[in-house]
């Protein structure tokens, strides 16, 4: 049987936590039926899509007029991109396809990409969701043909007599092989193959022969009159491609620390054929996956400890923007990256502002902003006046509603000492300890509360 810490630790890292009964029901099954039946779950794509049908509208309309109708359909676009990002939050907190919509949020940050047109916008992300899980070259070939990926990078403007270098150069810095393994003539080379790459108005792909460079390329050593395709298939030849991609994966769902025996098992495996799937299978089956020194040693991104705490305690926000401005604040705002490179991760999640807001936003969003006293005669004058001006600062801009009774029941029988073992990634440290020895316990709410609001609970 698979042991409880370890089903856990791969929730944690592929979820976003797990409750107390469906742990028992997979402490009864071995490693191979958990991981077996969270592929399963995760076989059917999904699309997540938000209605559109104004901005259509506004699309079909002849050509003058959808220049006139530019400012709105823009301003549209915007609030539908919110709109978006708010059904991917619902969707992340909700959903029991959890590997492949964990896959669609780390691919998210790794083709990245945003655009002011929210057909576009919607229409990639969908392509993230339904690659995530799939082959990695038919993926990055679906990518390099999307609406929003020839506008951000530049291939709309990637012609025979004059290219542009910003996709080839990203496909492979950041995309498929990492800085130091090719060439500035590999850039220039493979530009050329990817001229003539352009859309419809529909955002669909469209191959414009008459700007496309039709001559013999010289790439990666091999002569030929490349496109696109082709391109992606010779660096995919190369086995730093697959290693890359190992190094991503093992730092997002094992450990910011590279341990590059595993990530070299990881890569071999990955070589043979690309298959995504067949991947996370090996890493989500080896027996290093689980071992201590990868559980409860990663930082939670914001969106994991937002949707963590969604899925410990199902809170609504009485006003959606409040839970995009949480996003802003905290450093990860979702369909809105940071630059092309997306979010580093690890430890520049926390600084000094997030980590204050980081400690206090479980008491804000589920109990407005009140953590138990501490027990009578240690009251801490500095803590209490803290927590004031905290309030002050950030209390009237979350107003939410806590939904305990859904905690109530999945926590029922689970006696209030063990609750930690449930909240927590990670061991407590002495001070932690301390501290939670220092309040008051009324309730399983009020403990909880006091959990999430601990150090280690920016752990997973």
């Amino acid at each position: 049987m698979m042991d409880r810490k370890h089903i856990q630790h791969l929730y944690w890292r592929i979820g976003f936590g797990i409750a107390p009964s469906p742990l028992a029901l997979l402490a009864k099954k071995n490693k191979k039926q958990v991981v077996d039946a969270l592929f399963k779950a995760s076989e059917t794509v999904e699309p997540l899509k938000v209605d559109t049908a104004e901005l259509e509208t506004l699309m079909a309309a002849p050509y003058e007029d959808m220049k006139g109708n530019m400012r709105d359909f823009l301003k549209l676009s915007k609030e539908k991109t919110k709109e978006l990002n708010l059904a991917w939050i619902d969707r992340l907190t909700t959903t029991n396809a959890l590997l492949r919509e964990k896959m669609t949020l780390f691919w998210a940050n790794h083709f990245v990409c945003e655009d002011n047109n929210f057909i576009y916008t919607q229409k990639f992300h969908n392509t993230l969701r339904a690659h995530a899980l799939g082959n990695f070259k038919d993926f990055v070939m679906a990518i390099s043909k999307e609406a929003a990926m020839t506008k951000y990078l530049n291939t709309k403007q990637n012609k025979k007599q004059k290219p542009n270098e910003n996709f080839a150069r990203e496909l492979m810095e950041l995309f498929t092989l990492g800085v130091g393994h090719y060439t500035e003539t590999d850039i220039k080379e493979s530009a050329r193959a990817f001229t003539g790459y352009g859309h419809d108005l529909k955002g669909d792909f469209v191959f414009r022969e008459r700007q496309h460079d039709d001559g013999n390329k010289t790439f990666f050593g091999k002569i030929g009159n490349f496109d696109g395709d082709a391109i992606i298939a010779i660096i995919l030849e190369n086995p730093q491609c697959a290693h890359f991609i190992c190094e991503k994966i093992y730092r997002y769902f094992v450990n910011d620390t590279l341990d590059e025996v595993r990530v070299n098992e990881m890569a071999q495996v990955f070589y043979a054929d690309y298959d995504i799937e067949k991947l996370m299978r090996f890493v989500l089956l080896s027996d290093w996956f689980y071992e201590e020194q990868n559980r409860g040693s990663k930082i939670k991104s914001p969106i994991e400890f937002l949707v963590g705490i969604k899925t410990m305690v199902p809170v609504s926000f009485n006003n959606a923007k409040q839970e995009l401005y949480l996003q802003k604040l905290l450093g990860q705002t979702l369909l809105d990256p940071p630059n092309v490179a997306g979010w580093k991760g690890g430890r520049s999640w926390i600084d000094s502002n997030t980590i204050v807001l980081r400690l206090k936003l479980p008491s804000l969003l589920l109990n407005k902003g009140y953590i138990s006293k501490v027990k009578q005669g240690d009251i801490d004058a500095v803590a209490e006046a803290s927590k004031a001006i905290f309030q002050k600062q950030y209390g009237k801009k979350f107003a939410t509603t806590a939904h305990w009774e859904t905690f109530n029941e999945h926590y029922k029988n689970v006696p209030i000492q063990d609750l930690k073992s449930y909240v927590l990634a990670c061991d407590m440290h002495k001070p932690a300890n301390a501290y939670l020895d220092g309040l008051e316990k009324t309730s399983k709410q009020d403990y909880c509360i006091q959990l999430m609001s601990l150090p280690e609970y920016q752990m997973c």
